[in-house]
């Protein structure tokens, strides 16, 4: 067994209630209350923000050009392809550049993104993928299950870009290439390694979960 099929083998019960979340099967079936959609892409767009900045980390932890190269891409694809999707939707809701980059973000996603940006910058390359990971996989899957349960989701007016970018064979080629690196950089450590991997990998599924709750039920700071 490959170690990240030992990873998703050991979150499987949070992936599978990640997937049945009402959020995630809201934009499916295209019934996902337009509300929560908007925070979701005020706090996601703050959210990637940050998330460019592991792989501006990443590319400094690299110990070659092509890896160096590998997630240079990945940076640019997020602030160009993923950023670029949710600033379309603002134009949409009428939400101005500056009131997105303005959004403040709630406790669970300033919780969520300091903690994988605390192990990226004070672990080594293996530990800041398996705190990534759980994000760009868990999106691959969920825009490949939409796309394969629900075929129309994949055009319906709101919710259809978001479903045929995450469910697309470039974005799973990203995911793919992530995994995979992950699997090169693990073998051969011995088992207390891993399992601080294993450990990252857990507390960042679970935190994925906790977002989709956020953004889904609310959930910002107290006054």
């Amino acid at each position: 067994m490959k170690f990240t099929e030992r990873l998703r083998q050991n979150v499987d019960p949070i992936w599978k209630k990640t997937h049945q979340h009402p959020f995630v099967i809201g934009m499916g079936k295209g019934d996902l209350p337009v509300e929560s959609f908007i925070r979701y892409m005020k706090q996601d767009y703050v959210f990637l923000i940050d998330y460019s900045k592991l792989f501006a980390l990443a590319a400094v932890k690299s110990k070659d050009r092509v890896t160096m190269a590998a997630f240079a891409k990945l940076l640019h694809e997020t602030l160009h392809g993923e950023m670029d999707l949710h600033r379309q939707y603002a134009e949409k809701f009428g939400i101005t550049l500056n009131e997105l980059e303005e959004t403040k973000p709630a406790p669970m996603n300033f919780a969520y993104t300091g903690y994988m940006l605390t192990v990226a910058q004070n672990g080594s390359l293996e530990e800041l993928i398996s705190s990534l990971l759980p994000c760009m996989w868990s999106y691959w899957e969920i825009g490949s299950l939409l796309a394969e349960r629900y075929p129309e989701s994949s055009n319906h007016l709101l919710y259809g870009e978001w479903v045929k970018m995450y469910s697309s064979d470039e974005f799973g080629e990203l995911a793919s290439w992530l995994i995979q690196q992950l699997d090169i950089l693990a073998e051969g450590k011995p088992e207390r390694e891993l399992s601080v991997l294993e450990e990252h990998f857990l507390i960042a599924s679970r935190f994925e979960y906790l977002f989709w709750d956020m953004v889904y039920q609310g959930g910002d700071w107290p006054v």
